[in-house]
């Protein structure tokens, strides 16, 4: 009895870490949709507003959008590194070809972030100025956040999905037809995003809008998966999913 009681501890103790690793993978990846949600409404007057530049804009909703991909940012990079540990014993190269993507998305999103600040300072501080030049150069850094939306968080939702959602497959983390989420959506987004540069639809067309939903629902299952995982009673957990669930320990 003494010995089974020790066993009993001994399992418990790695699964207790797990979760908690887990949990914070999880609340990463719901992290990033409470960022990047919001910053884009924030952004709605500077990047909708040709003539933003030259009025009183709402300066405070705007510099609250930049903190919260700040914010996006950190959270898009903690996924990366959280999932590493686990995702190198499937294949290295390809976990770390997961965090380069989350990387680059980030410097996109971080160029995105420096165009619309820029605005934000012009307005404040180009008095005199042409309001013809000032219209132009506005215009011209709304093109350039437009252009980083397309390639950080459109093209590199190729390697989210695909290389992701492959890499989840094969260590039984999540479900496998959860992870065929990832599989289909990473490859749609990707695909989409190459019609927009070419001009085939706008980015946002609703075409756009519905290749996206796979990819949109693949990323918001992750969060809730290692969430919900993280949170339930440990009884009745497959041999499988605990063995997976284990490895999740050395990310902490």
């Amino acid at each position: 009895m003494a010995i089974a009681v020790r066993a009993s501890s001994a399992t418990d103790a790695p699964l207790t870490a797990s979760r908690r690793a887990a949990f914070v993978m999880g609340a990463l990846y719901i992290a990033t949709f409470l960022t990047s949600i919001p910053a884009v409404l924030l952004y709605h007057p500077v990047l909708n507003d040709t003539h933003y530049i030259l009025g009183a804009g709402p300066d405070t909703r705007v510099l609250l959008g930049a903190f919260l991909e700040v914010l996006l940012i950190m959270a898009n990079i903690g996924t990366g590194l959280a999932l590493f540990s686990v995702l190198r014993r499937q294949h290295e190269g390809l976990a770390v070809g997961y965090v380069a993507a989350r990387v680059m998305e980030c410097v996109f999103i971080g160029v995105g972030i420096l165009s619309v600040l820029s605005i934000v300072t012009l307005r404040r501080h180009a008095a005199g100025a042409d309001p013809a030049s000032l219209l132009v150069v506005g215009r011209a850094l709304v093109a350039v956040h437009d252009w980083t939306f397309l390639l950080g968080p459109g093209l590199c939702g190729l390697w989210n999905g695909l290389i992701l959602g492959y890499l989840l497959y094969r260590s039984g983390l999540m479900p496998r037809r959860l992870t065929l989420l990832g599989l289909v959506g990473g490859p749609l987004i990707f695909c989409s995003g190459i019609a927009v540069l070419f001009g085939l639809y706008t980015q946002t067309s609703p075409v756009s809008g519905l290749v996206t939903v796979p990819e949109f629902v693949w990323e918001a299952s992750i969060g809730i998966w290692f969430v919900v995982q993280a949170l339930k009673p440990a009884e009745g957990v497959s041999m499988p999913a605990a063995r997976a669930a284990n490895e999740l320990v050395h990310v902490g």
